[in-house]
């Protein structure tokens, strides 16, 4: 033996540890398909079982239904037999409507007791049956055909009941194989005169029985309660024989508790073998109602299990060339030993590569700070650890237009391709937002040039935001980012900033962004982040978490005052000592921006241009709108306007005003209204904003100043008195606020 193993196995496969790794790895999956093997065997009887559970309730609620259909019919025509018993003739006339009713009567009969009419006879049976689809009437009874000797007569007028009778093959009647449903019929003194019948015949219960099976092979079996086989695949057994007759002779005596167990009118399920040996289920059940009828499944052994054995014998082949291919693995291990040298000499070249790579990228991120040291509103600090020589995270940030413009992103993936797209990136936001305010808009052609022709499936968790250093506005659009952290001036109030997630950039293109706005006040800091913060992992797979973030904001804050290089800092310090020894898993990229307006009246803008700033407040109380009147006429002084223009200025916002404390807060409201004023170059703003139920000024129709006083509508003449002063007239709910601007030109022409 130790010859052949020696023949054909290789030599780095002789030692014992090998063998042991090979014999141990057999008995393993031996053990494993064994239990699998049983545990699905198992599963799949279990299912075979509520099926055929299920074909039974099926097959038997079919039949029911048709039975139940004759047995209401029957029922509700009695009275019919019973008002009419002084007129023997009509008879033929019920049992012909009786058949026009109901189309799975074939055949119907009202039987009377001996000498009942006695100019008719011993036996008078009016019957009507369906031939070749024509209704055909007879008298029924006669020295040939006696009627009251027949189970469908005797049965109903012993029981006092209705009932069904055994299958038959009414020879001298309807002439075709059938079972009765008949109950008797009183006279007006309660006594049992006569017996009301309908045929059902039973061709159609074999297409019923037979119309589905849950396995090609498997077959049903229907049995009258005398174990009369009424329905099966074998057409010359049907009202032939009895299911004793035909399963007396089979060597499996648990057939015969079967057919004990269904005359009896039981429920259940046994395993028999037939004539061939083969093993088979059968279940069985009683169908409900009158008829005392019985039916079984039966499914083959082989059939059910045929696929488990299959795939049985799938696995063991599998199981043999696993084997095969751990040998084979354990020889190229050995012989892969050698190049390790090799590999660890060509890793460091890469790395030298990366270490220059990694050099390239840093320099592309913004790395000066304080980045606008005269620039007073806005202060901001940013910080990139890539968790690999290179990394895919980008952040950057410039004013223009008196904007602040900034992103922070996170690309799929790590190393080297993470950081190419990164680049991209960051140029295309550089690129796109020099000539695009909007951040959706930004976004949107960002993520459709990345998805062009993207092949790697790479994308970009991105936000994108603008902040007017003047007001204070911030429009943001997010990408499938984490949403940034908001804190009030002195760490009052710490929350995350409501973002809707979009899909991220890159994934498809077309896709429609979303933009939201909301008011910075001064001194808050907004902290962006990467998923490298909230997914950095300890040693026991803990991550750091937005809860950490938040313990780690408040305090910070709350020794006082926070500069956005000091929040940044003391997050790293929290994220590194949660951290410990553990390897850092995934970039970690923080930025902290801090918008602190000095100077709410005068603010110089990117250019250093002055900017004139009022704002007023009032209660939404008519009588309070005169003071508008002084705030109005504060600001035409100061941008020097003739005074007829001031006072048609001073008008447009009364009437804006009025409009909205009329109808932004319904009658016992209480509520205010903020009106801002500023000026800037050849332009003087208006932005009114209140807290109301949601109202929109601009759709309102201009009023037709053609019409009288008496034929104009009320309404639209004061929307219409404003854009007729102002330039510009527009609206926009956001924030749950509605905002209303008016914009006017005081260039001088």
């Amino acid at each position: 033996m130790k010859k052949l193993l020696k023949k054909i196995m290789p030599t780095s496969l002789r030692s014992r540890s090998s063998l042991a790794i090979i014999v141990t790895a057999a008995v393993l999956v031996e053990v494993t398909s064994a239990v699998q093997y049983f545990f699905a065997k198992e599963g799949i009887r279990q299912e075979v079982e509520h099926r055929a559970e299920s074909e039974l309730r099926a097959k038997s609620l079919e039949i029911r239904n048709v039975m139940n259909v004759v047995e209401v019919a029957v029922e509700n025509m009695a009275w019919a037999v019973e008002q009419r018993l002084s007129m023997p003739d009509s008879m033929w006339v019920v049992t012909q409507k009786l058949l026009a009713d109901n189309e799975d009567i074939v055949g119907s009969a009202v039987a009377f007791e001996p000498y009942y009419y006695k100019g008719k006879g011993r036996q008078f049976s009016p019957y009507s049956y369906k031939h070749d689809g024509i209704t055909t009437s007879k008298q029924l009874g006669s020295d040939e055909y006696d009627y009251h000797t027949m189970e469908w007569y005797t049965a109903p007028m012993q029981s006092g009941q209705g009932h069904w009778s055994e299958p038959y093959f009414d020879e001298g009647g309807g002439e075709m194989m059938m079972s009765t449903y008949s109950m008797p019929i009183r006279d007006a003194s309660g006594r049992q005169v006569a017996v009301f019948t309908a045929d059902v015949s039973l061709d159609w219960l074999s297409e019923v029985i037979n119309a589905s099976h849950i396995y090609p092979t498997s077959y049903n079996l229907l049995l009258s309660r005398t174990g009369q086989i009424m329905a099966c695949p074998i057409e010359s057994l049907v009202m032939r024989k009895s299911i004793e007759e035909v399963t007396g002779k089979m060597e499996d005596t648990t057939m015969n508790h079967i057919n004990s167990e269904m005359l009896a009118g039981n429920s259940g399920q046994a395993t028999v073998h037939d004539a061939n040996g083969e093993k088979n289920y059968v279940f069985y059940a009683q169908m409900d109602g009158k008829t005392g009828w019985s039916m079984a499944v039966v499914c083959s052994d082989r059939e059910i299990f045929y696929s488990l054995r299959q795939v049985g014998f799938n696995l063991f082949l599998l199981m043999l060339f696993g084997l095969a291919l751990l040998g084979f693995i354990i020889w190229r291990v050995a012989r892969s030993a050698r190049r390790l040298q090799e590999v660890n000499a060509e890793k460091e070249r890469i790395g030298n590569e990366l270490y220059i790579a990694s050099k390239i990228q840093t320099a592309m991120l913004p790395k000066t700070f304080p980045p606008y040291p005269d620039c007073k509103e806005i202060s901001i600090f940013g910080q990139l650890n890539p968790a690999k020589a290179v990394g895919g995270d980008l952040y950057d940030f410039y004013i223009r237009d008196n904007h602040l413009f900034f992103c922070i992103g996170d690309v799929s993936g790590k190393g080297v391709p993470a950081s190419l797209v990164m680049a991209v990136t960051r140029a295309l936001f550089r690129t796109i937002s020099s000539h695009e305010s909007r951040p959706e808009q930004i976004v949107t052609r960002l993520s459709n040039t990345i998805a062009e022709d993207n092949e790697m499936n790479m994308f970009v968790t991105l936000f994108v935001g603008s902040i007017d250093l003047q007001t204070g506005l911030m429009r943001y659009c997010n990408a499938g980012h984490d949403a940034p952290l908001l804190i009030s001036k002195g760490g009052r109030r710490i929350g995350l900033l409501p973002v809707d997630s979009n899909i991220p950039a890159g994934v498809m293109q077309g896709w429609g962004f979303s933009c939201q706005e909301t008011s910075i006040d001064n001194g808050t800091t907004i902290f962006l982040y990467t998923d490298g913060l909230t997914e950095a992992e300890n040693i026991s797979h803990g991550q750091f978490g937005d809860q950490r973030i938040l313990d780690t904001a408040q305090a910070a804050f709350a020794k006082g005052g926070v500069s956005p290089r000091v929040l940044v800092e003391q997050m790293t310090e929290a994220v590194h000592s949660f951290v410990g020894e553990a390897e850092q898993s995934d970039d970690l990229t923080m930025m902290a921006i801090l918008y602190d307006r000095k100077d709410t009246d005068h603010m110089p803008d990117s250019t250093g241009k002055a900017e004139i700033h009022h704002s007023i407040t009032l209660p939404n109380d008519i009588e309070k709108v005169p003071e508008l009147h002084d705030f109005v006429n504060n600001i035409a002084e100061d941008a020097e306007l003739d005074p007829s223009l001031s006072m048609s200025i001073d008008l447009a916002i009364e009437e804006a005003v009025v409009n909205v404390m009329n109808y932004a807060y319904p009658q016992g409201t209480k509520g205010t209204v903020n009106i801002v004023g500023t000026i800037e170059d050849n332009w003087l703003q208006f932005v009114i904003t209140d807290t109301g139920i949601p109202f929109d000024p601009t759709v309102q129709e201009d009023a037709d100043t053609t019409l009288s006083a008496e034929d104009r509508p009320i309404g639209g003449l004061g929307i219409f008195m404003v854009r007729q002063i102002m330039d510009s007239v527009s609206y926009e709910r956001t924030e749950g606020k509605n905002v209303l601007t008016l914009k006017k030109d005081i260039c001088v022409k």
